[in-house]
């Protein structure tokens, strides 16, 4: 099927262009997203006759889209979700949760105007990148983590492997610590045990004392 472009299309072309497309991409995507026109030579007519209006209302986009980019551009947005020890999480982040999370920060983003290639399933940082227009993309992270300060650390630089192979050392250093403390309280036990008291053993002047008693 060949449709004329009402706005730039990525990988299919310009404003204006004439273009061959599939008929389920055209029917299914292109034409209920006003994004084209089926070519008929009246519907060719009727964008010459609006094409200046066209353009003046997708610059006008353009620039209200370039204002909310540079605002957008890099930012980060935390969304807390379970996870297994390895990271896993117990289902997905999606598109919609992407813009649920920007929307929350204050920034007006569609889930459709979201890429994401597969939803998200392990914890992490996550670079997604955002058509704000047919001309103005750009990228923010998400930051899943199961907890804030889990979040903290990533961003921070730490891998989920890194974080848990800390919480194991720690714990690993906790333990060394507590059999340290229950053998040195053993030790303890033991040397009191050993030592007699002075009263059980009697003093060496005593007994030569006694003997010299019975010998007179």
């Amino acid at each position: 099927m060949q449709v004329i472009l009402l706005e730039r299309v990525a990988k299919l072309g310009q404003m204006g262009e004439v273009v061959t497309v599939k008929d389920g991409y055209a029917r299914n995507f292109l034409l209920p997203q006003k994004k084209a026109l089926w070519a008929s030579e009246a519907n060719i007519k009727a964008f010459e006759d609006q094409k200046a209006q066209l353009e003046a209302r997708n610059l006008e986009t353009k620039k209200e889209a370039g204002a909310l980019a540079e605002k957008l551009e890099g930012q980060s947005f935390v969304v807390i979700r379970s996870a297994s020890d390895a990271g896993a999480l117990y289902g997905s982040v999606t598109t919609r949760d992407a813009a649920e999370a920007a929307t929350e920060a204050g920034f007006s983003v569609d889930r459709k105007q979201i890429s994401l290639s597969r939803p998200i399933k392990e914890l992490g940082l996550h670079t997604l990148l955002v058509s704000l227009h047919p001309e103005v993309d750009v990228e923010i992270t998400l930051n899943v983590a199961r907890s804030q300060e889990e979040a903290e650390l990533q961003a921070s630089g730490k891998s989920i492997q890194e974080l848990a192979a800390e919480a194991e050392a720690e714990a690993e250093f906790e333990i060394a610590e507590l059999f340290d403390d229950i053998g040195a309280a053993q030790l303890d036990e033991l040397d009191g045990d050993d030592m007699p008291d002075a009263g059980d053993a009697p003093a060496e002047g005593n007994a030569e004392a006694g003997e010299d008693d019975e010998t007179a």
